[in-house]
């Protein structure tokens, strides 16, 4: 269950190695287990979902959405067909990196009950998101999962100490445009990519009610020295 290389849309990187690698994240991190009814945001071509469909258990459940309506097509010609409990949606919510239109994220509403998931994910979904829709999404996360549940989302995120090298050229990724709260990467397409201050950032978390448990810097803004890193900085936030 591989994508054709030139219907991958997803970012860089082995499509099976980085499905691997974001399961063992979600296992360490989030304390994923085969049991779990897991909601996968953004979930893209299926990166997350092909390998889960080894790992969770045949009456688990698994739903995934996303605004690209190519890579849900093929996660339901390839992965729903022979797994049932997988479930995808296509969602064309407006952004300016995939898609525009008229339903804005800051608004929706997930298709999704309270309390309904064990554990939710969402990798490289807030770095391309404005403010307002990050929030909007914490607070619909902390709606559909159950007590106790949690939700491991990457993030760039930076503070005082590294924002001025991460706003220059620092031989990754580079956010030169300062707003309030937050760093963008292209001025003109704002969800090309963005970075949260920290401090902005936990104060979302807090408004959403969910809880900080864990932190694990990325590599991309070189303070990452966990044995297991993403690019990207993770957050591990608890209901």
């Amino acid at each position: 269950m591989v994508p054709n290389k030139g219907d991958i849309f997803i970012g860089s990187g082995d499509f099976v190695q980085q499905g691997k690698h974001h399961l063992k994240l979600l296992m360490e991190y989030a304390k994923l287990e085969p049991n779990h009814s897991v909601l996968d945001i953004g979930c893209g071509i299926g990166r997350v979902a092909v390998p889960l469909t080894n790992y969770l258990l045949a009456d688990s459940k698994y739903e995934g959405f996303d605004l690209v309506k190519k890579g849900i097509n093929w996660c339901k010609n390839n992965i729903t067909s022979n797994f049932p409990n997988f479930n995808f949606q296509h969602i064309p919510l407006n952004n300016d990196l995939y898609s525009l239109t008229n339903q804005k994220a800051e608004n929706f509403i997930f298709p999704h009950k309270e309390n309904s998931f064990e554990t939710v994910f969402l990798f490289s979904v807030f770095t391309h998101m404005q403010p307002l829709e990050v929030q909007n999404y914490l607070n619909e996360i902390y709606r559909v999962l159950k007590s106790g549940g949690k939700c491991l989302a990457t993030f760039f995120v930076y503070d005082e100490k590294n924002e001025d090298m991460i706003s220059k050229d620092n031989g990754t990724f580079i956010f030169p445009y300062k707003k309030e709260g937050y760093r963008l990467m292209n001025e003109k397409v704002p969800s090309a990519n963005i970075a949260f201050n920290e401090e902005y950032l936990n104060k979302m978390v807090d408004l959403s009610n969910l809880k900080l448990e864990n932190k694990i810097y990325g590599t991309w803004s070189k303070r990452g020295n966990q044995s297991l890193v993403d690019f990207q900085d993770i957050l591990v936030l608890e209901k």
